[in-house]
């Protein structure tokens, strides 16, 4: 009896509720007034990109906005004003953390990051044990996207050499292009529609920053999850 009184309760509260009108969705926006919003005049819908973070307005612009919050997010961001300088540079870091072993896959850019480091490897393109890849000092892709609005880098399946080698590795480090820089998910994912609808990869993933919790003590920790160091060379 107790049971089909509360429940009786709970369905007079919503019954209530129900009486009360609530705005159309955007309605709350000063632009798009109540009676435009009933009406659903698609010429006077909210600009919703004012209520987000800026994505620059020029490639520089995104440029600098990406550095900053992929620093925010203690990530290691390279700019690099060519291919040369990246794998310079890349070999440069390789011998200051003293890579012996890494994980890799094939594409343009990490087949010349191989050659680079000629270093013993592990090929996600062929079969490999998780064991040997997670005894690697760190795993280098490619990637689809990286977003300047909120320091993301965007990979799929074919794009970074499958699901597990931006995962295991301690340290993953992706190699960009330029063009691949842009200002905001949608745009992303407008790329990721051009290269492979309607086929798409079926995983795609949005790294932001290394793998980190904060869920005891409110403590950051890198590497929770995941890599614990995230670099990131665009050219």
């Amino acid at each position: 009896m107790n049971g089909n009184f509360e429940r009786d309760k709970i369905l007079g509260r919503i019954r209530e509720a129900l009486r009360v009108s609530a705005p159309m969705p955007g309605a709350h926006d000063p632009i798009l007034t109540p009676a435009a919003a009933r009406a659903g005049a698609a010429e006077e819908k909210p600009n919703v990109s004012r209520w987000l973070p800026a994505v620059g307005a020029t490639i520089e612009e995104r440029i600098a906005l990406f550095r900053a919050n992929a620093t925010d997010l203690r990530a290691d961001f390279r700019m690099c004003d060519s291919r040369e300088t990246l794998f310079n540079e890349l070999r440069a870091l390789s011998a200051q953390e003293g890579w012996k072993k890494i994980a890799i896959h094939n594409g343009e850019l990490t087949n010349k990051a191989r050659a680079a480091l000629n270093l013993p490897m592990c090929q996600t393109d062929e079969g490999y044990d998780v064991h040997e890849m997670e005894s690697c000092d760190a795993g280098i892709s490619e990637c689809d996207a990286l977003v300047a609005q909120t320091g993301t880098v965007v990979v799929t399946t074919r794009s970074a050499g499958g699901r597990a080698l931006s995962v295991l590795p301690p340290h993953h480090v992706v190699l960009a292009r330029r063009e691949q820089l842009v200002g905001d998910l949608p745009a992303a994912f407008a790329l990721l529609k051009l290269k492979y609808a309607p086929n798409y990869p079926s995983f795609i993933s949005l790294i932001t920053g290394p793998s980190r919790t904060g869920d005891i003590e409110r403590i950051l920790v890198l590497g929770a999850h995941g890599p614990k160091k995230l670099t990131i060379f665009c050219a």
